[in-house]
């Protein structure tokens, strides 16, 4: 968005104009099309736009380029004219600053004004506010968001539920989590900003953009700085893009430089190979690196969808963090991390707890308590929650490895030793997809779409808080099976998986829908785009890179 470009949408549609909630002390960044300069924030991030855009569009034809590659050759490798940054152990990550020192807890979610207030309050020591997988793109939950967490810093944020009544509001006395914000990927387009030739302004340019103008400073009179988690990163040099843009945003505002601090999502197969080349580029900004794993799974999906029976998964479910080429993966990332003194922070658990049934919640919190234990053992520094209520079971967890230690970067993990095939050795599972993994995938798939349509990002499903990543390993897997030729085992017969199969439980599934919420709240809600949108991209012979670029275009707001 060059300076003179305008903010697509009147001042009437303009979030910040029905909700005047932006702070005083800094410019609103909506803008009307009548308006013929930037105000600072839009000219900040239109400077970005002229500068990194071009570099972003070079580095996202390059992800084709490499997946052809991986197409052709059903491998991956460590990069041999990277080995030289691998070998050379002098080299480190900037020291961590204190408020990120101690991470032995995040939550994660969308940046709605409830969930600022909750996430804030929760106990964790720090909250990923997400604008990205947790949050439907709308242009009011973009700029929302952005007020949400200024008017959070203030400490000028409260809220009421319109419908139990319940008031909320950040605790007075009490030390609340350190903000870590999540942007969109680079392969997302924000269609509201758009420069002088019609280009739309990267996503994840505008929301990092907004984000560091208005919060940079404020944040350092905190004694924090602005902390940010970099996601679907495929590359080393997509994470010197990012490097370069926080050089330049430090310049422009006059930030001293290695302020920013910068965890890089290790959740695609690329990434994987690249993890000390990615801490390398990033290392005057690196605070960790974060081992995913439903984005992990749909990226293995994506980029092998042609390697054949090897590379097809069990249902998401089968796939646990105990598999051997998961093993692998986040074995080797604990061992990058504390080899260059970053971070390792572990996956989500994503329970919902159950207010009605206390045998649910027994079960899986004996099962999140094994895995936040099994993270804390393996040397991870930290891991995610989704619920507040689970923050206590993953702060005991890691309270009994590192007592009062903010973290253990100091074990090293020299006994690990991952070969390049380790990381892809799919085969090596025993599980099998299932017919109720395929008719799971349809329901979660047609049930998080219906939502994210309606512009809820984060969505509670069968006791799981299920975000983007759902949906994608979701339709990947349907994707995949249908094309492999999968065979299940389903009432005493053996069932092909194929896009007529698909479409007969996606159709049986919408049935069950409009039958269990009834023809009032069907009619009003977004089911039958979600189910056609599910098959779309489940279904076409063209594997669409990512769900959300269909979906965006159709999103309403």
């Amino acid at each position: 968005m060059a300076p003179g470009a305008t903010a697509e949408g009147s001042d009437r549609s303009c979030p910040h104009q029905r909700r005047p909630r932006w702070p005083s002390s800094t410019p609103s960044p909506c803008r009307g099309r009548r308006r013929s300069s930037p105000r600072p924030a839009l000219a900040f991030v239109a400077e970005l736009h002229r500068r990194f855009t071009p570099r972003r569009d070079e580095l996202l034809a390059r992800r084709a380029e490499r997946r052809a590659e991986i197409a052709r050759t059903s491998t991956l490798d460590f990069l041999p004219e990277t080995a030289a940054i691998r070998a050379d152990d002098s080299w480190k990550v900037a020291p961590s600053p204190a408020a990120l020192d101690d991470r032995r807890v995040e939550i994660t979610g969308p940046t709605d004004r409830k969930m600022t207030i909750n996430a804030l309050n929760s106990g964790a020591r720090v909250w990923l506010a997400d604008f990205e997988d947790a949050s439907a793109p709308t242009w009011e939950n973009v700029v929302l968001g952005q007020v949400n967490l200024a008017d959070a810093y203030t400490r000028n944020i409260d809220f009421t539920d319109e419908k139990s009544g319940k008031s909320y509001a950040l605790k007075a006395d009490e030390e609340l989590a350190t903000v870590v914000m999540r942007p969109r990927g680079w392969h997302l387009n924000e269609r509201h900003l758009v420069d002088a030739n019609g280009a739309q302004v990267p996503g994840a340019l505008v929301d990092f953009g907004l984000y560091f103008f208005h919060n940079a400073q404020r944040l350092l009179d905190l004694g924090k700085g602005p902390y940010f988690y970099l996601p679907k990163t495929e590359s080393h040099l997509e994470a010197r893009l990012w490097n370069d843009v926080f050089v330049f945003a430090q310049e422009y505002t006059g930030i001293p430089q290695g302020t920013i601090r910068a965890t890089v999502l290790i959740e695609t197969i690329t990434a994987a190979y690249e993890m000390e080349e990615i801490l390398y580029e990033l290392r005057d900004h690196a605070s960790g690196l974060n081992a995913g794993r439903w984005d992990y799974l749909f990226s293995i999906v994506k980029n092998f969808r042609d390697g054949g029976a090897k590379f097809v998964l069990p249902d998401r479910n089968a796939v646990t963090m105990t598999a051997p080429f998961m093993r692998a993966y986040t074995e080797l990332l604990v061992r990058t991390c504390h080899k260059r003194g970053a971070h390792a922070i572990g996956g989500m658990a994503a329970f919902i707890p159950s207010r009605r049934d206390a045998e649910v919640n027994k079960v899986a919190f004996e099962k999140v308590r094994a895995d936040k234990d099994r993270e804390a053992a393996d040397g991870f520094d930290g891991s995610w929650v989704a619920h507040p209520d689970l923050v206590p079971i993953a702060m005991e967890s890691f309270d009994k490895v590192l007592g009062d230690r903010p973290n253990q970067k100091d074990r090293l993990r020299e006994d690990v030793h991952v070969e390049a095939a380790d990381l892809i050795a799919i085969d090596s599972l025993e599980a099998r997809p299932t017919y109720p993994g395929l008719v799971n995938a349809v329901q979660v798939g047609i049930r998080y779409i219906e939502a994210w349509l309606r512009g809820l990002g984060a969505v509670a499903i069968f006791n799981l808080m299920e975000d983007a990543a759902t949906a994608e390993i979701s339709r990947s897997q349907i994707w995949q099976w249908i094309n492999a030729g999968v065979e299940f085992e389903h009432a005493g017969n053996t069932v092909k998986a194929t896009p007529e199969l698909a479409r007969k439980v996606a159709a049986e599934e919408l049935a069950n829908i409009r039958q269990e919420i009834g023809e009032e709240a069907f009619a009003a809600g977004h089911w039958q785009q979600a189910h056609d949108l599910l098959l779309q991209v489940s279904l076409d012979d063209d594997y669409a890179d990512f769900l959300t670029l269909p979906a965006y275009e159709q999103l309403r707001g």
